[in-house]
């Protein structure tokens, strides 16, 4: 399959990219500066000449989207805009305008996290941005022409970026376990569902 991966050159990203390759499978590395092909994914122009770019897909997984952490007392309007403009309508956007370049009964696969139903302080931006994504998705499954599948992955906290950070990173998950799901996305027969990393791992 030709299968777009935006975010590829993230932890998640690229973890995922190793796997579909493993698979064989013909991989376009999106990212926002580096990659095949760059998009900013506030920016529906750009998300246009993207798809314009690559052609006709059978498969767009996006890993990739920015949401602001911060306490709800500090977190201003700009912080929850971030989240809304880029991780939400973002991916919401590669599912829009993407309909018109992929394949029949190809698929969608995008990106939440486990905020959005495990919240924690620090993370009101975060979880109702994921929220949003989930609630997205469950509804476009029912209205999503030609057999085309869409799903979301909701990834805990990874090893390996919370170890760049500094952090204790004993409850996290490594990005290849984390990978599992997203394969399972783009190659299975799920639609409409939130597949949560922990169930792949």
């Amino acid at each position: 399959m030709k299968l777009v991966v935006v975010g590829a050159s993230g932890t998640i990203g690229q973890a995922v990219v190793k796997k579909l390759l493993s698979r064989r499978h013909d991989v376009i590395k999106v990212g926002h500066k580096g990659g095949d092909f760059q998009v900013d994914l506030a920016s529906t122009d750009s998300i246009r000449r993207l798809y314009e770019q690559i052609g006709p897909v059978d498969a767009v997984v996006c890993t990739a989207g920015l949401a602001k952490f911060g306490s709800l007392e500090d977190l201003t309007d700009s912080d929850y805009l971030l989240g809304l403009t880029n991780k939400v309508m973002g991916q919401v956007n590669l599912v829009r305008i993407g309909l018109n370049h992929i394949k029949h009964k190809g698929s969608f696969t995008l990106t939440s996290g486990v905020l959005s139903r495990e919240p924690m302080k620090g993370g009101s931006s975060v979880s109702m941005v994921n929220g949003a994504i989930e609630a997205f998705v469950g509804a476009a499954a029912l209205e999503i022409p030609h057999g085309i599948r869409i799903n979301v992955v909701s990834p805990v906290f990874v090893k390996e970026a919370m170890e760049a950070m500094g952090m204790d990173s004993s409850s996290g998950m490594s990005a290849e376990k984390v990978a599992n799901a997203y394969m399972e996305s783009v190659e299975g027969k799920r639609n409409g569902e939130i597949l949560d990393v922990r169930s792949f791992a």
